[in-house]
């Protein structure tokens, strides 16, 4: 066989193993990427052009919260959050609006004193998702129905599901176990997430 047949040969076969390892590296980027995203992989799929287009968003929101300093609350802050979420939560009954809008900033103080950058609402949505994929809607449901009522297109069954998604996110928060991402083999092992309170 002549020596360009064998060069030939070579050259696919280190195309084909090119392809191979490629694919193998795609296909882990993904796994890693659902592992920690959980829910919010998908959303993000639903919301993209194209998988490539939402993985690289999410691989750039993992790396953005890489560089943060995220810590947990001291007992005593979280003590005294606990107690002023109490407050907020007493006030509904009088008046629903204005308690939502203390939980919306009450939350926003509790990302603030953890580390997490007070930028717009998408980029602390995008920022907590993170590290608590499985609450994020929570937080954006809270908000949507919060600013519905602002606008005069909601009502006190929204203010008062906007505070339990409210609470859910405050919950996750407060709790210095839930700093680490939950992989959805946690998920599935029979971990849940916890049930949103008024």
């Amino acid at each position: 066989m002549p020596g360009w047949v064998w060069a030939l040969i070579i050259v696919a076969a280190v195309a084909v193993v090119a392809v191979v390892i490629w694919q193998a590296l795609r296909e882990r980027r993904t796994r890693t990427l659902r592992d920690r995203f959980g829910p919010e992989y998908d959303r993000a799929l639903e919301g993209s052009e194209s998988k490539r287009s939402a993985e690289s968003e999410l691989a750039a929101r993992a790396d953005r919260r890489d560089k943060l300093e995220i810590t947990p609350l001291s007992p005593g802050a979280r003590e005294r959050y606990v107690a002023e979420w109490e407050r907020v939560q007493a006030r509904f009954v009088d008046d629903p609006e204005g308690a939502v809008r203390e939980a919306d900033v009450l939350i926003q103080s509790v990302m603030s004193e953890r580390g997490y950058p007070m930028d717009d609402f998408d980029q602390r949505a995008a920022d907590i998702s993170v590290d608590h994929p499985r609450v994020v809607e929570n937080y954006r449901e809270g908000n949507r129905l919060a600013r519905a009522n602002a606008l005069g297109d909601g009502t006190t069954e929204d203010l008062r599901q906007a505070m339990q998604h409210y609470r859910a996110l405050f919950d996750e928060l407060l709790e210095a176990a839930s700093d680490e991402p939950v992989s959805r083999e946690s998920a599935a092992a029979g971990e849940r997430a916890p049930t949103p309170r008024s």
